[in-house]
């Protein structure tokens, strides 16, 4: 079955930097779209950022545009966000999934299957 594992969550104070990992098995992630999903206490899950089966396409929520940059290694299988710049509002638990469909978009948690476990980011101020 599918699996999606992330890693790199972590404590760091506000204008600090962490780099995400998912690495996923179980499927032919070269050929999935793959999204970032964050969801703070009290709050509903959504979405940060999403890349194209191909990684020639990004989107970005407008609250991380300018300072997240997801990429993707389909060589192994792996998906990352790169955050910089952080700031106590980016507090959340981070998880990664997949495109319900083959080369399918990811825009919203509705587009997306496969959730990972998730991995806590806080950041202090």
């Amino acid at each position: 079955q599918v699996q999606l594992v992330e890693s790199g969550g972590g404590l760091v104070q506000a204008g600090g930097s962490l780099r995400l990992s998912c690495a996923a098995s179980g499927l032919t992630f070269s050929n999935y779209g793959m999204g970032w999903f964050r969801q703070a206490p009290g709050k509903e899950r959504e979405f940060v950022a999403a890349i194209s089966w191909s990684g020639g396409n990004t989107y970005y929520a407008n609250s991380v545009k300018g300072r997240f940059t997801i990429s993707r290694d389909n060589a192994k299988n792996t998906v990352y966000l790169q955050m910089n710049s952080l700031k106590p509002e980016d507090t959340a638990v981070y998880y990664c999934a997949t495109s319900k469909l083959r080369f399918g978009s990811i825009r919203s948690p509705g587009d997306s299957a496969n959730w990972g476990q998730g991995t806590q980011v806080t950041v202090s101020s």
